[in-house]
């Protein structure tokens, strides 16, 4: 009876280290598959390129650390960058990942440093790489998912996800409609809620559009009224070159606004 006992009890030991073992392995290469995901199918989406540092995942606990996330800019502008995150946690429902859809609780993104480059009335970095994500959009997704759908692959996993938020975020602003004028502002939390919930879920393309257009558009409004505060505060000088700016004050205003009516 004891030697069965520590038979047991050494079959128990080994089952316990090859759980372990396989959970380390298994997060490892889930790191690698991830991060490889992103700056593959990543760039296929924004147009381009995508660099991601480290990613964490804890396959227990759900929950898993991106660090190092640089969205670049089109060609043609000068900053070396569009969107650069320093760090976001997310938070995953792990019974999900196996499923047609992977809910994603929550997702924190934090002190992101955005650059807007351009003219406010007309071409400028972030609105080049929204125009290029609705293209995508339209055309049912990046070109290595739909030649999966057509060799019968199974469709690519959906995502919801419940709450996404990004905080402390600078914007750097260089605005070629008002003499290059430089600055960095605040812009407000960007929260959202419920994405894909209800349904089936998003595509990551569709996440992505929904995601950026948000982070646009209060990129746009603090630049709106920074351009604003600007062009009141030249007008009041009285100078030529003042009252140019405060004359085009309006125009910048309904240009920002119009970014996304296209």
């Amino acid at each position: 009876m004891n030697k069965i006992k520590k038979l047991l009890l050494v079959a128990g030991i080994v089952a316990l280290v090859l759980v372990v073992v396989a959970v380390i392995v298994a997060a490892v290469f889930l790191d690698r598959i991830v991060k490889t995901g992103v700056e593959t199918v990543g760039p296929q989406i924004v147009k381009v390129p995508i660099t991601l540092n480290e990613v964490h995942i804890g396959v227990l606990t759900g929950s898993a650390k991106v660090q190092g996330l640089v969205i670049g800019n089109p060609a043609g502008y000068k900053t070396p960058y569009a969107i650069s995150v320093g760090l976001a946690e997310v938070g995953v429902n792990p019974a999900s990942v196996l499923s047609d859809k992977i809910v994603i609780r929550s997702v924190h993104v934090q002190s992101p440093e955005i650059s807007f480059e351009g003219n406010p009335l007309g071409k400028n970095n972030l609105g080049d790489i929204m125009e290029s994500v609705n293209a995508i959009a339209k055309s049912g997704g990046p070109v290595s998912t739909n030649n999966a759908a057509k060799a019968g692959a199974k469709p690519a996993q959906k995502i919801e996800v419940d709450d996404f938020l990004i905080s402390g975020a600078k914007v750097h602003v260089s605005l070629t409609g008002m003499g290059g004028k430089e600055m960095t502002l605040d812009l407000p939390p960007v929260h959202l809620t419920d994405l894909g919930k209800g349904g089936s879920g998003l595509t990551p393309t569709d996440l992505t559009r929904a995601v950026l257009s948000a982070v646009t558009s209060a990129t746009i409004k603090a630049v709106a009224s920074a351009a604003t505060d600007l062009g009141k505060g030249l007008e009041n000088l009285g100078t030529g070159a003042g009252k140019n700016v405060g004359e085009d004050v309006n125009k910048i205003k309904k240009g920002l606004g119009g970014l996304f009516g296209k």
